[in-house]
């Protein structure tokens, strides 16, 4: 996969070796702790306080920040030294989520660009706390997708799924859930949770699932059609990625039986031929997973 030498994402926030903890940003600010508390006793100052929040809150911007001192939406582990193999991971990661946000903010219209979060060992997110063992995921609390590195190398040694293509087939439909969670899709889903029965939910969450997957493909199409990022065999790194991850395989594997009752991300056939028809069509009206006749 041609990568190197592009432009840098400004997106990526770098919390290798850090606390997973949720305020790993910085402290309680004492100073600022008491100027508000000055300022709270009385009508005017109460108002002010008020009115900082407000700009704040519709700027984007989160007022916990202003009093931990940590007013930057960028984290960066200056202090943290992984491998040379490593640190060409995140390198990759970073061109390829740029990847993403050149395609899809062609393709739609007011795009919002999620945040990619590198972490080691364990991280907390606005969905609660992850290991690593957790595998990539989307957190739609925050719009961040979150991915320890050594996860790459659990897909060549474990899953025997290696390439960067597919590496970048993982983030790319991280970037997909993100996509739903924008049109209101993932929330859809989300609310008929306890509506329906566990099995129907299951089948919901495969839907979603297997249009992130034609998402992940969209993308690359638009990209190889831009850009000719892609190598000899690179789109059959994808494919061997997305059948190494079906639930069917992964279940045979693990319990030596299928249960297609309880899949929620879709059988390996499936997986690779929604990334394909994606990667054919670059239609993104065409990854309708919910009324497709047949998944």
């Amino acid at each position: 996969m041609k990568w190197r030498n592009r432009r840098k994402s400004t997106n990526v926030e770098d919390r290798r070796g850090m606390s997973s903890g949720r305020n790993s940003g910085g402290g309680l600010n004492p100073m600022l702790i008491g100027l508000l508390l000055k300022l709270v006793t009385s009508k005017k100052g109460l108002l002010i306080v008020g009115v900082v929040v407000a700009i704040m809150y519709f700027t984007g911007n989160n007022p916990l920040n202003f009093l931990t001192g940590n007013n930057s939406n960028q984290i960066q582990n200056t202090t943290y030294k992984g491998t040379a193999k490593e640190n060409e991971l995140a390198e990759f990661s970073n061109q390829v989520l740029r990847d993403t946000e050149d395609v899809w903010n062609g393709l739609l219209s007011n795009y919002q660009e999620p945040k990619l979060v590198l972490f080691t060992n364990a991280v907390s997110s606005a969905c609660g706390s992850a290991s690593s063992a957790t595998g990539p995921f989307y957190c739609p609390g925050d719009n961040k997708i979150y991915i320890d590195l050594s996860f790459f190398d659990e897909m060549a040694r474990k899953l025997n799924a290696p390439g960067d293509f597919a590496q970048a087939y993982v983030i790319a439909h991280e970037v997909g859930h993100h996509i739903q969670n924008l049109t209101g899709i993932s929330r859809k889903v989300q609310s008929m949770r306890g509506k329906i029965s566990k099995t129907e939910y299951n089948k919901l969450s495969v839907m979603l699932e297997l249009q992130a997957d034609f998402y992940a493909g969209v993308w690359a199409h638009h990209s190889q059609r831009n850009n000719l990022i892609l190598d000899d065999n690179d789109l059959q790194e994808a494919l061997n990625a997305a059948n190494a991850i079906g639930d069917d395989r992964l279940q045979k594997k693990s319990t030596g039986r299928v249960v297609p009752d309880s899949f929620t991300h879709g059988t390996s056939a499936q997986r690779m031929r929604w990334f394909k028809k994606g990667f054919d069509t670059g239609d993104i009206n065409q990854g309708d997973t919910f009324n497709a006749k047949t998944l």
